[in-house]
């Protein structure tokens, strides 16, 4: 076993100092939302100095690759405008259908995402999940939006490399390396995001099949979010490394940061055109708004944060 690989003895250590460090009381929903302050919000806006706003998501895709088999459906439910009578009032209109969860499409993960040991986060019953939807923390949890200072580091940029090969793994110490050359240091109630630069490697080199092979954060690296207490982990790629590092968890990090922390997860983003507002403007740091849809029993919803500078 190598150093980056965790048994099964280490990967319930590690859990159980994760979600110690991240306790709360048996009744709360939230959880690491709770690490949010009005003060922090209103610190955060107080930061926008341009009135830039950058969008964090990739465009849905609708269609078939090597990493979406099931990509989603957009279809008109009305005529072409073509054969639209010319005179008077009519409408273009058109539906889509999608996958909340999959290997491309920009999506949150509800703290109902993770089922472990037979619980939900909180050791909530995994029967609150029904074939109707989520009786308990579904993603209404966050119906009112999620705010705060986003932090963008970028894990590429501080290794001088366009990106992370699949399988590659962002440790701490990456983290702590990605802080201090940008100037920057995680603090509590942050929506953090860590890039591996998968959107720019997949559009240099095309799809593959992320399912079993992505760049990803290493299980441990869990340990130092936790202590900085964090609110929101994202990521470019699922935030979990393909193949798993730890024996036994397929996804580790979704088990710990969800399940054990209480953090909703943001997959798939998108930080292209972030990293160049952020280095246009000589900071990392920003205003972020996560405004997921409304599904009152949904384990999750697509989603499109926007960063405003």
């Amino acid at each position: 076993m190598s150093d980056f690989e965790l048994s099964v003895a280490e990967f319930r250590a590690l859990y159980e100092r994760v979600k110690h460090m991240s306790r709360r009381g048996p009744a709360d929903r939230r959880g690491a939302l709770n690490n949010i302050a009005p003060a922090q919000v209103t610190a955060a806006a107080g930061d926008v100095r341009c009135g830039r706003t950058v969008s964090l998501a990739a465009p849905v895709d609708s269609e078939v690759a090597p990493d979406n088999p099931d990509p989603a459906v957009h279809e008109m439910t009305l005529p072409e405008v073509t054969a639209v009578p010319a005179a008077g009032l009519s409408f273009a209109m058109d539906r889509v259908a999608m996958n909340i969860h999959g290997n491309a499409d920009s999506h949150i993960d509800a703290l109902c995402h993770v089922i472990f040991d037979g619980t939900l986060y909180n050791g909530i019953d995994a029967r609150a999940v029904t074939a109707a939807g989520a009786t308990e923390l579904s993603i209404e949890v966050a119906s009112d939006g999620i705010a705060g200072r986003g932090l963008l580091l970028d894990i590429p940029r501080a290794r001088r490399v366009p990106w992370l090969e699949p399988g590659d793994h962002v440790t701490a110490d990456d983290l702590i390396t990605a802080e201090e050359a940008q100037e920057v240091r995680i603090q509590p109630g942050d929506l953090l995001f860590v890039r591996v630069g998968h959107r720019s490697r997949r559009r240099a080199l095309g799809p593959w099949d992320s399912a079993t092979a992505r760049a990803g954060l290493h299980p441990a690296a869990l340990e130092l979010l936790a202590e900085r207490r964090i609110a929101v982990l994202g990521s470019d790629g699922n935030n979990d490394t393909a193949p798993s590092t730890a024996e036994g968890v397929d996804f580790p990090v979704h088990v710990l940061a969800i399940h054990a922390m209480g953090l909703h997860l943001l997959d798939w983003l998108q930080f292209d055109d972030l990293v160049a507002v952020c280095e246009e403007l000589g900071r990392w740091s920003f205003l972020c708004v996560i405004a997921p849809l409304r599904l009152r029993a949904g384990t999750g919803s697509p989603v499109n944060p926007i960063a405003i500078f």
